[in-house]
């Protein structure tokens, strides 16, 4: 803290001379030093992105601008310190003086007595430790305060000087740094003078968990912008603009209605979408700025998420009336803001081909907020499959509201066992079920599982307050349904086929949705091969005679059996099975013969 060298630890008051303007985290970091129980921060998260900071202008002015993290430490967190050096392994260290030229001078001089010229400022990371330990020593042993220097150090990607990994996995150089951070950490007398060393790195997983899981180590999270943040920094810029602060000559949108639609986007991204239509001319509307949103959002979480534009609604699923009334009442409660009655999330299970993945995007097509699918986020590295699951829900979490699919989720979850991938699986089961589960994104974050074998889920995953609403799918009942699915598939692949033209469909061949779609595409072919434009009755007619489905019979029986024991709402079971579900140990029975099932498929 800027002036915290001029007075003694623990004083209260410095605490109340922060800025009103620092960011939580700044002030979190603050409160913890002035408290005198850590000297050591990590700093994670969003560490790339700009910092509002407000400097003395002109008279009675302030001028407001944005910087770098460093920047920021250097000029605003720790703005009156005697030496601020940062450090990163591709440059070696840095005096960071915030532009004041006067204040690197000093820094320099203050350094040179141990390092020497800048020019021969050693570049190795050990060398720079060693150095650093004896001017730790030499300001514990200055008997007058005044003449005690404060130091601030900043380690840029910290996660390669202290990774993630056991220890025999460490090299020589890596365990030393380790040790001697903690060192650092557990000192009481290091707490007692001015002295702070941040490590910084966008994942915390990746930095060394015997760090950061010390209770002399402080961990703090750097959240992306929230929508005021992001209505800031646009007016910023606009004001900055010498046509005077027209926002209209960039975009179609005011500051208000950006900041809106900039969810999940970073303040970088946001300075260089506007900086991009100030250079280009080109006045970005809401078609431009979608695209540029989606393409920016997927390159910050590094192509693991990837956007989902939904072209259907719910009008097109056939079937499944009480299913789509509910999801059709959830639906209007997120559109209205009701998010305290909005389910945290929903898990459709059914059999191969039932449709889950189309309902689930009809369901965000029906709502008109953004959806995207969970991409394969694991890695055979150590600690990455866990630093990508926490980059992908930093994003999510400054996203929503957002729908959120994760297909084939009985293996993309995985569980708490820790057998067999070092515990990854186990880590990435408690995270996941961590954010699922936590109540203040409720109808931000709308969470959709699907899979076939809902069984295989954790009960952990699937309780009430996370995937709270079950929905069972099911292959068409009856011939009336079987013909609406053929309109709707037709309808789907842009097929012109009318209900006249259909064939008999009896429900008894057991054709799912996908079997449906597979049919109308084979027959729309038939068409283009016999050089005509227009699907006739004879092409259907033929496509499915010749199809044969798929003989998986005990599977499909299984997976429908599983689907109807997860049901948490007795109407969205076809009448078979509920009046074999309402019937005295009718789940009993059910159950019954899924095992047997299970255990004539695994013999």
């Amino acid at each position: 803290m800027s002036g915290a060298s001029t007075g003694s630890l623990g004083d209260s008051g410095l605490v109340a001379e922060l800025p009103v303007g620092f960011p939580p985290w700044a002030r979190e970091l603050a409160n913890l030093y002035f408290s005198g129980t850590t000297c050591v921060f990590v700093l994670h998260g969003n560490v790339h992105d700009l910092v509002r900071t407000v400097t003395p202008g002109v008279g009675s002015g302030e001028v407001e601008t944005y910087v770098s993290l460093s920047e920021f430490l250097a000029g605003q967190v720790f703005g009156s310190w005697d030496v601020i050096l940062e450090h990163d392994l591709a440059r070696g260290i840095r005096p960071q003086a915030g532009g004041d030229a006067g204040r690197l001078k000093a820094m320099i001089q203050q350094v040179a007595p141990g390092l020497g010229e800048p020019s021969s400022w050693p570049r190795d990371t050990e060398k720079l430790l060693l150095w650093l330990d004896r001017f730790i020593d030499a300001c514990l042993l200055e008997e007058d305060p005044t003449k005690r220097k404060s130091l601030g150090i900043f380690f840029d990607y910290a996660q390669y000087l202290v990774p993630s990994g056991d220890i025999d996995s460490l090299a020589r150089g890596q365990g030393s740094n380790l040790v001697r951070f903690l060192s650092w950490a557990q000192n009481p007398y290091i707490k007692r003078i001015n002295m702070a060393f941040v490590l910084v790195a966008d994942r915390l997983s990746e930095v060394n968990e015997r760090l950061v899981q010390s209770p002399h180590v402080a961990s703090i999270e750097i959240p992306m912008p929230g929508r005021d943040e992001r209505e800031s920094f646009s007016r910023w810029f606009t004001d900055g603009e010498k046509a005077g602060g027209d926002l209209a000559r960039l975009a179609e949108f005011s500051t208000t209605e950006l900041a809106q639609v900039s969810n999940g986007l970073s303040l970088v991204g946001l300075n260089v979408l506007l900086s991009q239509a100030k250079r280009s001319g080109l006045r970005i509307d809401a078609e431009r700025f979608r695209k540029i949103k989606k393409t920016m959002i997927e390159r910050q979480c590094r192509g693991l998420l990837e956007f989902v534009e939904p072209e259907h609604t719910l009008d097109l699923v056939v079937g499944q009336d009480a299913a789509k009334a509910r999801l059709r009442e959830d639906a209007d409660l997120l559109v209205r803001g009701k998010l305290d009655s909005a389910p945290m999330g929903y898990l459709f299970c059914g059999a191969v081909g039932t449709g889950k993945t189309f309902l689930a995007e009809c369901y965000a097509g029906s709502m008109a907020i953004p959806c995207v699918k969970l991409r394969n986020f694991r890695s055979k590295y150590v600690g990455e499959t866990e630093g990508n699951l926490e980059q992908v829900l930093t994003v999510l979490r400054s996203l929503g509201p957002v729908v959120v699919i994760i297909d084939e989720a009985d293996a993309a979850l995985g569980n708490r066992q820790a057998e067999g991938d070092s515990g990854t699986s186990s880590r990435v089961f408690s995270m996941i079920a961590s954010q699922m589960g936590d109540t203040r994104y409720r109808g931000k974050i709308v969470w959709m599982l699907l899979t076939c074998r809902p069984d295989l889920l954790p009960i952990d995953i699937k309780r009430q307050g996370r995937a709270e609403v079950h929905i069972p799918l099911f292959y068409p009942i009856d011939e009336a349904e079987v013909a609406s699915m053929f309109l709707s598939m037709a309808r789907k692949n842009k097929v012109n086929i009318t209900r006249e033209q259909l064939p008999s469909l009896p429900a008894d061949r057991r054709l799912s949705g996908a079997d449906i779609e597979s049919i109308v595409v084979t027959a729309r072919r038939r068409a283009l091969t016999a050089r005509r434009e227009d699907v006739q009755r004879k092409d259907l007619e033929e496509a499915l005679t010749e199809f044969i489905p798929s003989a998986q019979g005990l599977e499909k029986e299984l997976q429908e059996l599983a689907a109807v024991l997860e049901c948490t709402q007795l109407s969205f079971l076809p009448p078979d099975f509920k009046t074999k579900v309402q019937q005295p140990d009718g789940r009993s029975r059910l159950q019954e013969r899924m095992v047997a099932i299970r255990q004539v498929l695994e013999e």
